[in-house]
């Protein structure tokens, strides 16, 4: 039998469910996890393992008694950094914030906890999620469990390493320009980037925008999305909620890949990709190929996302970051400070020009929808760089224009909407985790795009060139 740190989160709320799993039991074991594995990786950065013991022991008490548990009862719970929990240190991963203690749970923690969830701690994440690489002033580098030389990605890089390691088996994380998908392709684990309003979030700054969105990170399909029916909703705090059942997400929708009009895309027609992720694509693409219906090279019209949206993205560091660069610029790291002042140096044609041209991209894409159910491409165009570089410069000998440049593939797609899921999908040529986004059309379509990930990940489970990676918990545990 594996160790309950290892259990799935669907399988241990079974299991919780039917008594044969004590939530005190399972806690305990998480938390000697992340005591063996955490000091080589340095994923879990603020700990409340005596708050999560007293809060296990409430749940099994309630588990013991019977009647309506909620769907997370007992599980144990990584929350990024960037997420503000009551009476756990909040630090954004920023100097400014660095002795910081909410008094209050923002409204996904919040909804979470309802939903039975026990936290065990924070996750670590670049300053104010600004990068792609989990590394901070205030808890230093996050590593790759796979090769902790390397990065993990970012900015949800501490939770994808604390599932990576069987630490917990649930993590919050968040996405902009690639922050849940990148690291959960680096490590190995699943992400889910639903449509913006999907997940209500009482934080975001600009509320009319497809960037910003929360989401669930887990270890597969299945247990990502029962995350995902605690913290989706129709809260009126976002303007892009709207109304649904959050419930649906209990159970997944069941999709027949050989039904299916498939487009898959190595670069979505504009960004530089790696030519050894090309490759390893190409091997994946041929091993997926017989799954569906038709399967058809074509690349959707996306040229300009690059500088789209570093423009836009400039105007969100202006709403969100500059009082912080204005007052604490001594405190802050380039990223943060780069993309401010490049936000500043802005024209208004330029801003003007980005959103008309986002607009115009975004048609295209619902047109290419209609030729197509889903569209699959790499999650990320380069394998892990070493921990110590704060981004990727160049990719085959091609100088990248900002330090985002090489999340392209991920970017771009922020610039649309359009829920993704990306699956783990074997090693790349580095040895390191390998992943997909499988992309699907706009609106109402989250549960048809997780279903068709869930078959995905169903195919490839158990090939063992194509499944899920697991890193080597004993050599972590021994190096740590």
């Amino acid at each position: 039998m594996s160790r309950p740190c290892e259990l799935g989160a669907l399988e241990a709320r079974n299991l919780i469910g039917k008594k044969a799993l004590s939530p005190v039991e399972l806690v305990d074991d998480c938390i000697a996890r992340i005591e063996a594995a955490n000091p080589a990786v340095n994923a879990v950065v603020a700990a409340c393992f005596e708050r999560a013991r007293e809060e296990a022991r409430t749940a099994e008490a309630a588990a013991t008694k019977g009647g309506d548990l909620g769907p997370l009862h007992g599980l144990p719970l990584g929350i990024k950094d960037l997420n503000v929990t009551e009476g756990i240190r909040t630090t954004f991963g920023s100097l400014i914030y660095k002795d910081h203690v909410p008094h209050r749970d923002e409204r996904i923690i919040a909804a979470l906890r309802h939903a039975g969830a026990i936290v065990l701690g924070k996750t670590n994440t670049p300053e104010f999620g600004a990068g792609a690489n989990t590394v901070n002033k205030v808890y230093g580098p996050t590593r790759n469990p796979f090769d902790t030389a390397r990065t993990c990605g970012g900015s949800s890089g501490g939770s994808a390493v604390a599932l990576a390691c069987d630490m917990m088996p649930i993590c919050t994380g968040s996405d902009t320009g690639g922050s849940l998908r990148i690291p959960a392709a680096f490590c190995g684990v699943v992400a889910i980037r639903g449509t913006p309003g999907l997940v209500p979030s009482d934080r975001r700054v600009i509320g009319l925008t497809t960037f910003n969105v929360q989401g669930p990170m887990a270890r597969n399909v299945p247990d990502a999305t029962l995350m995902l029916s605690a913290m989706a909703g129709s809260d009126a705090c976002d303007p892009l909620a709207r109304p649904l059942e959050p419930s649906s997400f209990r159970k997944i929708e069941e999709i027949d890949l050989s039904t299916l009009r498939v487009a898959i895309s190595e670069d979505l027609g504009f960004a530089q990709v790696d030519n050894g992720i090309r490759e390893t694509f190409q091997k994946c693409a041929a091993r997926m190929a017989p799954l569906f219906e038709r399967w058809e090279s074509r690349n959707p019209e996306m040229k300009g996302s690059t500088k789209v949206f570093w423009l836009i993205r400039g105007l969100h560091f202006l709403a969100g970051q500059l009082d912080n660069y204005r007052m604490h610029r001594d405190l802050l790291g380039p990223n943060v400070s780069n993309n401010v002042e490049a936000g500043l140096a802005m024209k208004p044609e330029d801003i003007g020009w980005a959103y008309a041209e986002c607009t115009r991209m975004y048609r295209k894409l619902q047109a290419f929808f209609e030729d197509f159910d889903v569209l699959i491409c790499p999650t990320v165009a380069v394998p892990p760089f070493p921990v110590e570089q704060l981004f990727c410069t160049h990719i085959n000998g091609v100088e990248l224009q900002n330090y985002i440049q090489w999340a392209d593939l991920t970017a771009g797609l922020t610039l649309s909407g359009h829920p993704v899921v990306s699956i783990p999908c074997g090693y790349d040529p580095t040895g390191t985790p390998f992943g997909i986004q499988v992309v699907g059309p706009r609106w109402h379509s989250d549960r048809f795009v997780i279903g068709v990930a869930a078959a995905i990940e169903r195919s490839l489970d158990g090939d063992p060139e194509f499944s899920r990676p697991v890193p080597n918990i004993g050599a972590l545990s021994a190096t740590g």
